[in-house]
């Protein structure tokens, strides 16, 4: 009885997603959008698609305004979404909301270390990530008050109980924090989609674990590339490196041991995806280094991983009664937002030769 409710809620949820999926720009829209010539114009093509949420708009709106209103529009869509959700399709969207609570929690850790202002910090917090105690953050006088408040007061206590310790908390290891969460999060979401009993065995268990490797993978690519001329040693880099994916565990004990670029893209050879990735960008042997990170057609690694989302993403939606089609949703609503705002940019800084690097959704 328990799995027959929860493909009613899931369907049900699925459906609302798809009529979602429907308001994506398409590419025509984009098209058009390539075709303005100020702010107001790619207002205007965009509001059949945003409608009221552009509407409070000033003339010609900075391009951070016009895409905090186009967020402003997917957390709306995603908040009505978790208030339908009941049982484990309800925990796998809360699953969704971690990865940007862990982001605002770093943003305040910062904050406090330097002392600024709570209120600029609380209004420059991600709303998918904001969660009721999260001002309470902002209280603590020192970061060993606001390691307590974190570890009892927030969804995510065990990422922080499990690994870190206040005196983790100071401003040379914020980015060792912030990706040592992520490893224990994206470990537990793994955990959560192949072994409950909702998701095991089923289309969730297939498409998410398949994401989700490729984001842990991404993840330790990422991490070794940016270690490179810093005091991070490869034990510590090898700390912060997610426990699966395609890479792990031989890819990842390779990735821990690069000393550099050459190095990681042998690391990343054994996975056919990653290997085209660096031999595009020309971060192979001989391909100039870190100076190498764009290709022929301007997209750099960091395009093409995006990129590689975008087409994981639309695999989801040929699958049916799954709440991984909210994931890909989102992940292809994030990637419009960010290819209106280049765009928008380009147009504002009049360099319109500039536009036709943006990462196709549809």
């Amino acid at each position: 009885m328990e799995g027959l409710f929860f493909n009613v809620n899931s369907g049900y949820i699925e459906g609302i997603v798809r009529g979602y999926r429907n308001s994506l720009l398409t590419g025509q829209h984009y098209s058009n959008l390539t075709q303005c010539e100020t702010i107001d114009d790619v207002k205007l093509q965009l509001a059949p698609a945003y409608g009221d949420f552009l509407a409070s708009l000033p003339p010609n709106p900075s391009t951070s305004a016009l895409a905090g209103k186009m967020t402003d529009k997917l957390v709306a869509e995603f908040r009505y979404l978790l208030a339908q959700a009941t049982g484990s399709t309800a925990k796998f969207l809360q699953y969704l909301t971690y990865g940007y609570m862990i982001d605002n929690i770093a943003l305040l850790i910062t904050g406090t270390l330097h002392e600024r202002d709570t209120r600029e910090l609380l209004e420059r917090c991600h709303p998918l990530g904001w969660f009721e105690t999260l001002p309470v953050l902002c209280v603590a006088t020192n970061i060993e008050e606001l390691y307590n408040s974190v570890l009892v007061e927030t969804p995510l206590a065990g990422y922080f109980k499990s690994s870190l310790s206040h005196q983790d908390l100071d401003e040379l290891n914020i980015e060792i924090v912030r990706n040592t969460l992520y490893k224990n999060y994206l470990e537990d979401f793994h955990q959560f989609v192949t072994t409950h009993p909702d998701f095991k065995g089923t289309p969730t268990q297939e498409v998410m674990s398949e994401i989700l490797q490729f984001e842990a993978d991404r993840r330790a690519i990422n991490i070794t590339l940016n270690s490179f001329g810093t005091e991070l040693s490869k034990q510590e880099r090898k700390k912060l490196y997610p426990e699966f994916g395609k890479l792990y565990p031989e890819g990842s004990l390779m990735l821990s041991r690069a000393d550099d670029i050459e190095s990681v893209a042998l690391a990343v050879s054994i996975s056919a995806d990653y290997k085209a990735f660096f031999d595009a960008v020309g971060l192979t042997q001989g391909g100039g280094g870190l100076g190498g990170m764009g290709g022929s057609d301007g997209k750099s690694l960091e395009d093409l991983f995006y990129q590689k989302e975008m087409e994981l993403s639309k695999v989801v939606f040929t699958r049916q009664f799954t709440p991984a089609v909210v994931y890909a949703w989102m992940r292809l609503k994030e990637q419009e937002i960010r290819n209106v705002t280049w765009i928008a940019e380009c147009i504002a800084q009049n360099q319109k030769e500039r536009i036709g690097n943006f990462i196709s959704v549809f």
